[in-house]
């Protein structure tokens, strides 16, 4: 079992940043990968970013490419997602997931936090 923990969401104006955190406990969350998934009111959860075990990869959806960066500490049990730029379409509750697949599909991770709210003004 790994629990996850987010945290580092809140309220910014566009063109702000924030760098939301991802702890795990329980199964070093080293043994998997990690994934970045949000979700808007009355819209279906959707991937964001991914990150290899290791470190050593990493994916993005189109949407966030050149602006959200994924990082991870092993030694920490902490991912990271660092969010520049950001615009109200980003607004969103943000899920980090830990899975054994490096993935883009909800299904592929099995352990899910409980969401941090980042809410974007224009």
């Amino acid at each position: 079992q790994v629990q996850l923990v987010e945290s580092g969401g809140g309220l910014v104006q566009a063109g702000d940043s924030l760098r939301l955190s991802c702890a795990a406990s329980g199964r070093t969350s080293a043994n998997y990968h990690m994934g970045w998934f949000r979700q808007a009111p009355g819209m279906e959860r959707e991937f964001v970013a991914a990150i290899t075990r290791s470190g050593t990869s990493t994916n993005f959806a189109d949407s966030v490419k050149g602006r959200f960066t994924i990082s991870r500490d092993n030694a920490r049990n902490t991912v990271y997602l660092q969010m520049n730029s950001l615009k109200p379409e980003d607004t969103a509750v943000y899920y980090c997931a830990a899975g054994p697949l490096y993935s883009r599909s909800t299904a592929n991770y099995v352990y899910w936090g409980q969401g941090t709210q980042v809410t974007v003004s224009s």
